[in-house]
């Protein structure tokens, strides 16, 4: 059982919303049930979903430990860009969810994983061997640990923001500047609880961008490099700018180019060697339909730079 309290600073507020507001890793219907159950009190009291806030009020959480998933290995293709007996780098295709959770307990890229080889242990049962995430809908490359001596390394080189990690990705509108820094805190939307948002007292989130080619003043292809690793970042900070991925179904608009989500793609990725020290850099190409939509567009558009 985990516990966790907090004092309320808000008042009028439901009880599910002011826990879910206060815990990213909280949705309201998880709130709910928590409060349903009798898990979540207020001044060591049982109280309803509906319960308003009073300033000063102890919320006090009990969350069962999650009940672990079975990981089964399933015999899955895998792209893999890189192996030895320490990592793998895999080009994941679009489409294909990373690890198993509610909603899709099977067929992710940890099945596959755990068919091809051992993964390290530091992340249980749920995301062994993941030491970073994209999104289901985003191509390109993943690191995995396959020890845990790997996946400290790993680990503690994206918390010291010594990796490197390049995105292209085809925006609407004309992005007028040849580079950019997005510097904008993000955490869970307060009208959306299925996105994230650029908000007040978000963590923190640095995003670089680098124009590649525009085309027509109606989209901008940019590379992104990221200095930390939100969820949802870039898709997030480039709607934050004004110009939303294409095929973005969450944050893009309803009229854009059709593809497999959001035209985003982890094209580059870079570490050291979590045993040797060595310096070790990957690219790999965009999923052909990313490449022949940036074909049609220069096709479209021939004249602009």
């Amino acid at each position: 059982m985990q516990n966790r309290e907090f004092e309320v600073t808000r008042k009028n507020e439901r009880l599910d919303k002011l826990v879910a507001d206060h815990y990213e890793d909280l949705s309201r219907s998880r709130a709910n049930e928590l409060i349903k159950e009798h898990l979540i009190l207020v001044n060591e009291k049982k109280e309803k979903p509906k319960y308003k806030s009073k300033i000063g009020d102890l919320i006090q959480i009990a969350i069962p430990e999650p009940k672990p998933l079975d990981l089964t290995p399933q015999d899955i293709p895998l792209d893999i860009v890189y192996e030895d007996d320490q990592v793998i780098v895999v080009n994941k295709p679009q489409g294909m969810v990373v690890h198993p959770a509610p909603g899709h307990p099977d067929h992710t890229l940890v099945n596959a994983l755990l068919y091809h080889t051992k993964l390290s242990s530091i992340n249980g049962t749920v995301r062994p061997g993941i030491v970073h995430r994209i999104d289901k809908d985003t191509s390109g490359l993943l690191m995995v640990a396959k020890t845990d001596v790997a996946h400290k390394s790993l680990s503690k080189q994206l918390k010291e923001k010594t990796n490197r990690r390049k995105y292209l990705a085809l925006v609407h509108g004309n992005i007028k500047e040849s580079r950019g820094t997005i510097d904008a805190p993000i955490g869970r939307s307060t009208k959306d609880r299925k996105k994230q948002a650029v908000i007040a007292g978000g963590r923190p989130a640095i995003t670089h961008f680098h124009v590649l080619e525009r085309f027509g003043g109606k989209y901008t292809l940019v590379e992104c490099q990221l200095e930390t690793g939100r969820t949802h970042q870039i898709r997030v900070h480039m709607k934050y700018i004004g110009h939303p991925l294409v095929g973005d179904p969450l944050y893009g608009p309803k009229k854009t180019i059709k593809g497999n989500g959001q035209f985003l793609h982890a094209a580059e990725l870079g570490f050291k060697h979590p045993t040797t020290g060595e310096e070790l850099d990957f690219k790999v190409p965009a999923p052909s339909i990313f490449l022949k939509t940036i074909e049609q567009l220069r096709k479209e558009y021939p004249d602009v730079e």
